[in-house]
């Protein structure tokens, strides 16, 4: 059982709080394809690193890309790995910090870059608990 909530934005998308090696096993039990990880490393003590969470991913057969984002805020460089990212993905996405909010943030800004309506997005954020309002107004 997961020790993370998973909050699932639409059939592409999961966004999730910090999660540990054992959350990967499930998401790739669950049909997720890749892991995005957007924390930076050392963010918080104990936290597992970069290269646990991606041996997991590995070892279960998940892609596994790190787009690190810190609280100065986002870059035009992490919103584009996103996208690619998105793009990419051969199946549905687990992205994750530590709650779930840069996660969604980056993926509002990509998944506008790519098309989607905001009102849209801003629907499927809210659902889930995160407000995503800001970036769009």
């Amino acid at each position: 059982m997961t020790t993370t909530p998973f909050r699932t934005l639409d059939d592409t998308f999961t966004a999730a709080g910090q999660i540990q090696p054992s959350d990967v096993t499930e998401a790739a039990a669950a049909g997720y394809a890749l892991v995005i990880n957007n924390r930076p490393e050392g963010e918080d003590p104990g936290q597992p690193t970069g290269a646990e969470i991606e041996a997991a991913a590995q070892a279960a057969g998940l892609s596994y890309v790190a787009i690190p984002v810190d609280h100065s805020g986002m870059r035009r460089d992490q919103v584009d790995a996103m996208k690619a990212a998105l793009e990419a993905a051969t199946g549905p996405v687990l992205a994750f910090c530590r709650s779930g909010t840069r996660s969604t943030f980056l993926w509002a800004f990509a998944r506008a870059e790519l098309g989607d309506a905001p009102a849209d997005l801003v629907a499927k954020a809210d659902a889930q608990g995160y407000n995503v309002r800001p970036l769009f107004g």
